[in-house]
């Protein structure tokens, strides 16, 4: 099959979804692998290293789009890649369509068929290609809120930690998930005084046993949350709901309800966000302020460390580029239920159950 790697435009994403390693190990089997100049620049890997590893360099994303039959990418494709999709190409790649209408739209008019690396499940339910960019948001969520918090930037002025005589700032985490345990172990290990708030019991056992003595750990109710609103200096927004719009867990009339110059980080933006007020920001202009709350919504996290981030995910995504690459998308598909899980669109029929509840729209069982 001809692999196509092309260069990502979205606002500061400078991940790559191929280490040249990988495209060699494509190359080995027997895959033709096309990769756009300048891809893996922002990760640290040069054109001569993927030339180095068998691939074919092309100047521009309209060649890759042309002649690849699988296109593997990070970032959902933006509307000028939109445009170079066509019928009987294979997309894998982060799509989160459920906060997007215009996006499915495009995608169902192009008959690409269209599988999403975040609700791709393995044996155990879980969401192995989401798991390791949850990890590096909800830890640089952390590293975002500490940088917030300080007055050149819009916040109270506080240090997570406080200083001798001071006490630390207090830190409130949405969702006791992967984005949400991450984000407090880091805001914790800075020294802040953390809450996750957790809706499952189980879970919340779970986390009392796991991180007992690290950060406390509350149920997620509306009179839970309205308590802590007056004292936090750091709210992250942490819920995942697999393929489906995030809940609004805060509304623009709770900012009322908290200091001046505290702070928001919505991780789960690129679903639609948790709070009212969240907005998608960029890496080049990652904050505003509303109600005197300042809002870290920035859609690509991870996209802040692309050579963590970008070894991290194409690691998880390799077996299943190699899979869909060697046996094509039906037979791949058919034979793991877990890669079939992430098929969102295909011949302009949508298959993901959440995306189709969250825009009303009809939903095509799978085909397996």
């Amino acid at each position: 099959m001809i692999v196509g790697l092309p260069k990502e435009i979205k606002a500061q994403e400078h991940r790559v979804a191929l280490m040249p390693e990988q495209v060699e190990r494509l190359r080995k089997v027997g895959h033709q692998v096309l990769v756009q100049c300048g891809a893996g620049v922002g990760s640290g890997f040069s054109d001569e290293d993927y030339q180095a590893a068998g691939a074919e360099l092309l100047a521009t994303a309209g060649e890759v789009f042309t002649r690849a039959e699988l296109i593997v990418k990070v970032k959902e494709p933006q509307p000028a890649e939109c445009d170079l999709l066509h019928e009987g190409q294979i997309l894998f790649t982060y799509l989160h369509l459920a906060p997007d209408n215009g996006l499915v739209n495009r995608l169902l008019r192009s008959g690409v068929t269209a599988i999403a690396y975040e609700t791709v499940r393995d044996g155990e339910g879980r969401l192995p290609l989401l798991f390791p960019m949850s990890e590096i948001a909800g830890r640089v969520a952390a590293q975002a809120a500490a940088r917030c918090l300080e007055k050149t930037l819009g916040g109270r002025g506080v240090l997570l930690a406080g200083a001798t005589g001071v006490g630390p700032a207090s830190a409130l985490v949405l969702g006791g998930g992967v984005v949400g345990v991450n984000a407090a172990r880091i805001l914790a290990g800075m020294g802040a005084k953390v809450t996750v708030l957790e809706s499952a019991e189980q879970k919340r056992d779970q986390l009392r046993q796991d991180w007992a003595g690290v950060f406390d750990v509350e149920p997620s109710t509306g009179r839970e949350l309205e308590t802590h609103l007056p004292e936090a200096d750091v709210i992250i927004g942490a819920v995942l709901v697999p393929g489906d719009a995030s809940p609004k867990l805060l509304t623009r009339a709770d900012l009322t309800k908290m200091r001046a110059g505290a702070v928001l980080v919505d991780v789960a933006i690129d679903q639609g966000g948790c709070f009212e007020s969240s907005r998608p920001t960029t890496h080049d202009q990652p904050t505003y302020i509303e109600q005197g709350i300042v809002h870290y919504c920035v859609a690509n996290i991870p996209g802040a460390v692309p050579r963590t981030a970008t070894a991290a995910l194409s690691r998880a995504t390799f077996p299943f580029i190699e899979a869909i690459a060697s046996r094509g998308w039906r037979a791949a598909l058919a034979a793991d239920a877990g890669l079939a899980a992430g098929l969102s669109v295909s011949e302009g029929k949508l298959y993901c159950p959440a995306v189709a509840r969250a825009q009303d729209r009809n939903c095509t069982p799978l085909p397996f």
